[in-house]
This record gives C-alpha cells, sequence and structure tokens, in this order.
C-alpha cells in the first residue's frame, strides 16, 4: 500500500501545481504614464524675436530657444525685435509651437 501511495501522492502535486499556473488569467496592469508624456503639456513663453524666417517655418527668441512653426501658420506681422508670446509642446528636443501672438 506504500509502494501505491508515494506515488499517487507525488502525482496529485504535480497535478494540481499546473492547475494553479492555468488558472491565472488576470488581465495584464494597465502602464504609468510616461514621465515625458507630462512634459509635453501645452505651455507659453513672452520674449523677443530674435529670428523669423517664414520659409524654413521657425521663431527664435531672446533666451536662445528655436520653435517650429506649424505649416499652416500665417504670420501677423512679426519682425525681429518684437515682443511675442509662443504657445508650445516640447517633442523631444524639438519646441513646437501651436501659437504666437503679438505683445
Amino acid at each position: 500500500m506504500r509502494n501505491f501511495m508515494i506515488p499517487a501522492a507525488i502525482a496529485l502535486v504535480l497535478g494540481t501545481s499546473g492547475m494553479a499556473f492555468a488558472a491565472n488569467t488576470a488581465a495584464p496592469m494597465a502602464k504609468p504614464a510616461a514621465v515625458s508624456a507630462m512634459a509635453t503639456a501645452p505651455m507659453s513663453v513672452a520674449s523677443t524675436v530674435k529670428a523669423f524666417d517664414l520659409k524654413t517655418h521657425s521663431l527664435t527668441l531672446a533666451n536662445g530657444i528655436s520653435y517650429t512653426l506649424p505649416a499652416t501658420f500665417k504670420d501677423p506681422g512679426i519682425k525681429v525685435g518684437e515682443r511675442v508670446t509662443v504657445k508650445y509642446q516640447v517633442n523631444g528636443k524639438a519646441y513646437d509651437a501651436t501659437a504666437v501672438t503679438i505683445g
């Protein structure tokens, strides 16, 4: 009888451990928000225009940062030395302007 009980106990333990792994059907956890996603929130800066080139869609302010203007940007009459407010988003290392207002 003892010769039968030990193999039966081993089979029972090994058989139920497989069911424990198969029973784990929980959905994967949601990924947390990336830190860089928080850095892309819309921001704004007011400064003086250092350089403006509508052909390359770039606007450089006195702070030294160059902002990329959208392809649909219409020039409201920006001139070098003029004070502007730029609304922008950070996209990796690029600063993408969403709106530019004079004043």
